[in-house]
């Protein structure tokens, strides 16, 4: 085999079997085990096969070092857009206002958030700091009208692991 096929290969598999350790890492943070291990089995089995074969070549070309690393890279990127894809988040976000502004929260209702909203004390003035469950596709919107609402709020989201009950708003 020559060499540029033997390095299309390696990267190929690579990008493949990467691309599943990805998401099978993802789905395994999710909780999703039963799916996990089933994507394990078929990346291991591409691995294995893979190295196996770049092990035993008596070509000793950086190249054959080069598609393998490179196919590694390109399947962590490709892994992570296929996870965003499948696999639906939920977020809480955390945005604490500049100010207590009942007309901020009533804006981002109007914009079909579910808001809870608590006054918090600030070095200061009372704030409020809301507190938005959401689906991950909406969280760019969300803060787009945060910031355009109060350009010094402070936002923290994080990723919901468990919901139950309460209401997302909108769904896009």
């Amino acid at each position: 085999m020559t060499l540029f096929l033997m390095c299309m290969k390696i990267f190929f598999a690579r990008l493949i079997d990467v691309s599943l350790g990805t998401f099978r890492t993802i789905n395994t943070v999710k909780g999703r085990d039963l799916i996990a291990s089933l994507i394990g089995l078929v990346e291991i089995t591409v691995w294995f096969l893979i190295v196996k074969e770049a092990l035993n070549t008596d070509n000793n070309s950086f190249f054959i070092v080069a598609a393998y690393a490179l196919g590694f890279s390109v399947g962590t990127y490709i892994g992570g857009k296929i996870s965003k894809i499948f696999i639906k988040s939920n977020l809480e976000v955390q945005v604490i206002l500049s100010n207590k502004d009942d007309e901020v929260v009533r804006k981002i209702r109007e914009n079909g958030y579910g808001v809870t909203a608590i006054e918090v004390k600030g070095t200061k003035n009372p704030k409020y700091m809301l507190y938005i469950q959401i689906r991950h596709n909406t969280l760019e919107n969300l803060k787009k009208i945060v910031r355009k609402l109060d350009g010094k709020a402070f936002i923290v989201v994080n990723e919901t692991k468990y919901v139950e009950n309460g209401y997302f708003g909108v769904e896009k």
